[in-house]
């Protein structure tokens, strides 16, 4: 089988990664071949819709010979993760594309769906899940939407689960999807036209932007509350950017990186990304905007290794010292 092969890469990297198993998903799924938007909502009616067995191939669960879209849906109760931890989803092998909905909101894909179609049947999906889509009291839906184009179909292999992840050292997990948009302009892009998403940390030319050398934006929000805020001199962790960055804390720059050497000259891609959050700066309770100006001078370019995240000072230095 094609997802048996060994993995080239991954479009989300859990860059500190942990092995517990909180939430067991291997067993049965809601399938539906096809394809509607209005799919990947918590609320929609399920009911009619086939049961499969997942991992399996879709063919080997009586739809030999589909290809196409399809799309898997399931529950599972937010009551027993904690939001003290940080957690991330295995959905194991799939063949060939997938674009993952928790509660609605889209959390990671792998791949790229027509028209402009890419498989990613050999990367191990490994999503973050934002803490802030979670519902602790009760019933969360996962969404899958998956585009085949040959052979074997469907979530075809792995240990499918919610996963406590040892990132717990991460005030703010920063994996997974940012917001993203080629630009030529150095100041940053005040509306919301022609961005599209990205994963977070991976090069962008396996995300549809092959050979693509020149200036990028990056952005995301997140919310911090005030107790972390007064408690300790934090700092944003970007992993290793290629090539350059100059990076802005809601619309303030607070770190940049640029040895400004020629292509295979400069080192900057090699350089870990830390830069101090001044606390005054930061909006507390409230929602805070990074922008990321990145730019490749060749080969390959984005944020493409971790950890991202929000850390105290103090345990960075404990973690890489």
């Amino acid at each position: 089988m094609k997802h048996l092969l060994s993995i080239t890469f991954a479009f989300t990297l859990i860059s500190i990664s942990g092995t517990a198993q909180v939430i067991n998903l291997t067993g049965k799924w809601k399938f539906q071949v096809g394809d509607k938007p209005s799919w990947s909502a918590a609320k929609y009616d399920d009911t009619n819709w086939e049961v499969i067995q997942a991992p399996s191939s879709w063919e080997e669960e009586g739809f030999n010979g589909y290809d196409g879209f399809a799309w898997y849906r399931k529950k599972f109760d937010g009551r027993l993760l904690s939001k003290d931890e940080n957690y991330y989803l295995n959905m194991g092998y799939i063949d060939d594309c997938d674009e993952i909905y928790i509660n609605g909101t889209l959390i990671g894909f792998s791949g790229s769906m027509p028209p402009k179609f890419k498989t990613a049947y050999n990367a191990e999906r490994k999503y973050s899940i934002p803490n802030d889509i979670i519902d602790y009291k009760g019933e969360n839906t996962i969404a899958i939407r998956v585009f085949d184009v040959t052979i074997t179909g469907g979530i075809v292999d792995g240990r499918l689960g919610i996963y406590k992840s040892s990132k717990s050292r991460m005030v703010v997990d920063l994996d997974g999807l940012w917001n993203f948009r080629t630009s030529d302009d150095w100041e940053p892009i005040k509306d919301d036209k022609g961005w599209g998403k990205i994963m977070v940390p991976s090069p962008w030319e396996q995300q549809g932007y092959s050979h693509y050398d020149g200036f990028v934006w990056y952005k995301r929000t997140f919310t911090i509350s005030a107790t972390v805020v007064d408690k300790e001199e934090l700092v944003l962790v970007l992993g290793k950017i290629d090539d350059f960055d100059k990076t802005y804390l809601n619309g303030k720059v607070i770190g940049k990186t640029n040895d400004r050497k020629a292509y295979l000259q400069s080192r900057s891609f090699d350089e870990r990304r830390v830069y101090v959050i001044p606390a005054n700066l930061l909006i507390k309770n409230g929602i805070n905007t990074i922008e990321i100006l990145v730019q490749d001078i060749g080969d390959r370019g984005g944020i493409y290794e971790g950890p991202i995240g929000i850390m105290t000072k103090s345990s960075y230095e404990w973690y890489f010292d």
